[in-house]
This record gives structure tokens, sequence and C-alpha cells, in this order.
């Protein structure tokens, strides 16, 4: 996955004590229909002063870093080799977050040319994806970021790769970010979401593109030919 959206409104937020405080925070967010790397999402964490809603840029970037950059694809992290990794080994073990997103999109690479996809909830309800984050502080300003934990996803509808992000249930959001004792190979079995897919526009590869209309939902055939003379290079899907 390489693009997200975020678009929050009351109906498709969730409800209970866990979660009671994110649902107004995550209001007061604008609505994002295309996040790319380096653009900013809102992102539930606690750095020490309880669970709080903020924006960060999507793309972790290591404390230890010398620039507020890094030559390494970090908008995702593979779950099996998060907790060993010399990038995301600190964040495992301290710093935890949670993405909500309404879905994301996916390329099918099969397809010629290939064809996004946007993978939702089929109960249309906000998802919470695994993640965690950093804080570059070496100079100002400083930058919070992160990455999303990826791994094999059975619920990914075809014809997609069945593998991407890590969803968890409401009621799990504060155990995730509370800590280490949250296994490695618990979120590796969580249950996910059912979830839907169908194609949209290759609009999706200009990073200015911003509105619902991107959601739409096409005909492969004539977005295909819509898009002829364009750019089809794609990004690469998760490292």
């Amino acid at each position: 996955m390489r693009r997200f959206v975020q678009s929050f409104s009351e109906g498709n937020l969730p409800t209970g004590r866990a979660a009671r405080d994110v649902p107004a925070a995550l209001g007061e967010f604008p609505d994002r229909y295309n996040i790319a790397v380096r653009k900013p999402a809102a992102v539930i964490f606690d750095r020490g002063e309880g669970v709080r809603v903020e924006d960060f840029d999507w793309g972790l970037i290591p404390g230890w870093s010398a620039q507020p950059e890094t030559k390494y694809t970090t908008v995702t992290a593979r779950l099996d080799r998060a907790p060993r990794s010399r990038i995301f080994r600190r964040p495992w073990e301290q710093r935890r977050c949670v993405v909500p997103m309404n879905g994301y999109y996916k390329w099918d690479r099969h397809a010629k040319p290939p064809q996004p996809y946007f993978i939702q909830a089929q109960s249309g309800r906000v998802l919470f994806a695994a993640g965690l984050w950093d804080w570059w502080h070496r100079d100002e300003p400083h930058v919070y970021s992160f990455a999303i934990l990826t791994h094999a996803n059975a619920a990914i509808p075809p014809p997609l790769t069945p593998d991407g992000p890590i969803f968890l249930p409401p009621d799990k959001l504060v155990a995730w970010i509370d800590g280490p004792w949250f296994p490695q190979r618990f979120l590796a079995t969580m249950p996910q979401p059912a979830l839907e897919a169908y194609p949209v526009s290759r609009r999706i590869r200009d990073r200015d593109a911003d509105d619902y209309t991107l959601l739409d939902p096409v005909d492969p055939m004539e977005d295909a030919v819509a898009s002829a003379g364009f750019d089809d290079e794609i990004e690469d899907e998760d490292d």
C-alpha cells in the first residue's frame, strides 16, 4: 500500500469505553482522500500523556537518523521483520500507534495496464491499522512520523494480493498502544474484518489529487482508455 484515505464522521467511528475520546478528536481533522508518503495523517498514540490524536508524517524517520529523512522505504513495516529491524526495533518496543483509515488503495499488478482498487470494510466502518512511530529531534523542526505494519491477510479479496495492513478491533487499540506485552504472534493471528474492493481511477497516481471523487467506482476498460498516454509507472507494494 502507498495511499490511503481518512474522512471521519460520527456514523463510521466506533463507540465504547476504550475509544471514547477518539471520535471527537478525529472529527477535527480534514478529509484526506489520497494520503501519500511524507504527507500528514491523523495518528492515535501515547507519548506518556495519555492517548491522543495528532498529525504525523507518513514514512517513519528513525530518531537516530542524521537527517530528517531516510533513503529506505518506511511507509510500511513487515510484521515478521519489524521487531528485529534496526529502523523499527525501538518503535516496536516503545512507540506503537494506531492509524485510522476508511480504506486504502492497492494495485492489481496482473491487469494490463495495472489497475488500482480501493479496499474498505464491508461494514463501512473506519479501520484501525497497527503502526509504529518515532520522533526525530536532532534539529528544528522536530518530525513525528509513522509506519504501518503489514502481514498476509486472507480477507483481501481477489484479484488483489492477500497482503496488507493489520487491523485492530476498537477494544484493542489502547492495549496495542500501551506496549510490548502485546505479542507478535497474537498480532499475526488476529481475526481481520471482512473487506471489499472495487476498481478506482488511476488519478490516484497524482499526489496532488485529493477529493472524494477518487473513491468513485470505475469501469477498468474505460479507465484504461481515459488514462492512455499517461505514465503507468506504479509504486512498489509492501516491501
